[in-house]
């Protein structure tokens, strides 16, 4: 997130992911631990939005992913020219059909240590 918000990584969103940060923060059972309320969830969605760079997507790839929901992260790579798809679930999201070679897909964890 620091990287985002510092302008050293330049975050990509689009459409369907905005539905899907706002889908996911509206949920209470997954915050009810949370150190922070739904303003303030909010307002670091905003922050984050803010660094992102929007997409529109006009051509829809199916690389035919797993989970078929998954297929947009893949479009919005190809659109925005990403290096990147951060994600915890590599395997599916490298198991399509199609193969994409202008991004790759890792865990955050191992592009944070990119730089190190």
């Amino acid at each position: 997130m620091r990287r985002c918000l510092t302008g050293t990584a330049r975050p990509l969103t689009g459409n369907a992911l905005f539905l899907e940060y706002e889908d996911v923060l509206s949920r209470e059972k997954l915050f009810a631990a949370a150190p922070i309320g739904p303003e303030d969830r909010t307002a670091l969605l905003d922050a984050v939005l803010g660094a992102c760079e929007w997409i529109n997507i006009s051509y829809l790839w199916r690389p035919n992913l797993r989970d078929e929901s998954d297929n947009h992260l893949v479009e919005l790579a190809v659109a925005g020219n990403a290096a990147w798809i951060l994600t915890g679930n590599t395997r599916d999201m490298e198991a399509g059909e199609l193969v994409f070679d202008g991004f790759r897909v890792v865990p955050p964890v191992a592009w944070l240590k990119e730089d190190d």
